[in-house]
């Protein structure tokens, strides 16, 4: 997360929700993860170089590569997810379109995998 508030501080610790602020992310995070997981990917957390067709532009986000990164190095079987935040009217060259459906793909794929070998 770019952005916290005392109150969403509040709520995250309430509900035992881990959060990684970006200013402590890196290239080599691991992810530990134990349980079958719902990914849930939010456009207004990549860069707006790499995602403007949204509504809450924020510079400083992750690059669609950082994302299928961590995408692909999720160990537990992914059992659903989605892509949420896309608007089209703040799209540029349909370039979030793009992203948003390569990160779809990429999902898949993982969750093809999983499939696969269980």
């Amino acid at each position: 997360m770019r952005t916290l508030n005392d109150e969403l501080r509040d709520q995250l610790k309430r509900f035992g929700v881990e959060v990684i602020e970006a200013r402590h992310f890196s290239e080599d995070l691991q992810l530990d993860l134990k349980t079958p997981v719902y990914l849930s990917v939010d456009l207004d957390g990549l860069d707006p170089a790499c995602a403007p067709g949204v509504s809450h532009r924020e510079p400083g986000g992750l690059t669609t590569r950082q994302v299928i990164n961590l995408i692909q190095r999720i160990d537990p079987p992914i059992v659903g997810a989605d892509v949420v935040e896309y608007n089209a009217s703040q799209d540029v060259s349909n370039l979030t379109a793009l992203v948003a459906a390569k990160l779809v793909k990429e999902i898949a794929g993982m969750m093809l995998k999983t499939h696969s070998a269980g």
